[in-house]
């Protein structure tokens, strides 16, 4: 299969094991289960919440993560501060990248959103070089808003607006 193919398994996947369940901590706790276990080269998947202007550590998969990331540091701080998602084939080039895990060497980072208003992001760590580009951020915006019990259709074509969400 190509990986488009297994991200669109993935999707499906991911949309039956939440169907019907309302509680965010189980629905977060079993997506980053999800995600980390069906792709390929991970060492880090994690949930982290907005929560008064610092993203704060949700549920997670991998090695201990960092608690606490300010609004424009590291990876997903600058997501955070941005609202736009992050791929990044090398950390060590990444000025002001947090090191989590050391292990890691490539990541990505998209943003989520509920109702509109940015809710916080979705990491990914890979031990490996390159790992992420465009069909991982494409199907990881529709994949993280799963969480919420009442987000029918994931929006994907996305205009930032302060920190709105408006579809295009």
């Amino acid at each position: 299969m190509t990986k488009k193919q297994d991200y669109q398994l993935l999707l499906k996947q991911a949309q039956a094991l939440l169907d019907g369940e309302k509680d965010i901590v189980a629905n977060m706790s079993n997506l980053v289960s999800l995600v980390f276990h069906s792709l390929t080269d991970l060492n880090g998947t994690t949930f982290y919440r907005n929560i008064n202007h610092e993203l704060v550590l949700g549920p997670f998969q991998g090695k201990p993560a960092c608690m606490h990331i300010p609004f424009g540091k590291g990876v997903c701080g600058t997501v955070a501060q941005t609202k736009r998602s992050e791929i990044v084939p090398d950390v060590t080039k990444f000025d002001g990248h947090i090191a989590c895990d050391a292990a890691s060497r490539s990541e990505i980072v998209v943003p989520v959103f509920y109702q509109r208003a940015f809710w916080g992001v979705l990491d990914l760590d890979s031990p490996h070089l390159n790992r992420f580009d465009s069909i991982d951020e494409h199907f990881l915006l529709q994949i993280a808003p799963l969480i919420f019990a009442d987000n029918d259709e994931p929006i994907t074509d996305q205009q930032i607006v302060g920190n709105h969400l408006e579809a295009r």
